[in-house]
């Protein structure tokens, strides 16, 4: 089965989340490959996002931001993780492709050791940050 990984802290979901999922799904689901495939993301825990982004954030519970990310279509499995990045949980899964946001590049990308790598370009206007700063 062709597993696409994404992670993140998805803690204001917003377009641009939206967007970076549906892509996952097509190369999932891709008839060239059979249309076999999972889309797998790897959620920040809340004592996760709390060392990534400081003390104000989450916004929202790791269990809302799962329940959130399982309600739409692009998404088939969301794996909570605690560690500061998803590497041991990228080793557990195996995924074909793991895919990341446009401020990355293949070469630091954790886990382009173990999987292909492909870059989602932003979508301008949004960022969970600039949310939470109009907030």
């Amino acid at each position: 089965m062709r597993i696409i990984f994404t992670n993140g802290c998805f803690d204001i979901l917003h377009k641009g989340h939206v967007e970076l999922l549906a892509y996952c799904h097509s190369l999932a689901y891709k008839q060239t490959h059979g249309g076999q495939g999972k889309v797998v993301v790897g959620l920040n825990s809340d004592a996760s996002v709390k060392r990534l982004k400081g003390d104000n954030r989450p916004i929202n519970s790791e269990q809302d931001r799962r329940f959130l990310l399982e309600s739409l279509r692009y998404v088939d499995d969301v794996q909570i993780f605690d560690e500061s990045t998803p590497y041991e949980l990228i080793k557990r899964i195996n995924p074909y492709i793991i895919v990341k946001g446009g401020d990355y590049t293949p070469d630091n990308v954790v886990g382009n050791d173990i999987a292909k790598v492909k870059i989602f370009n932003y979508v301008d206007g949004y960022s969970t940050t600039n949310i939470v700063n109009k907030l």
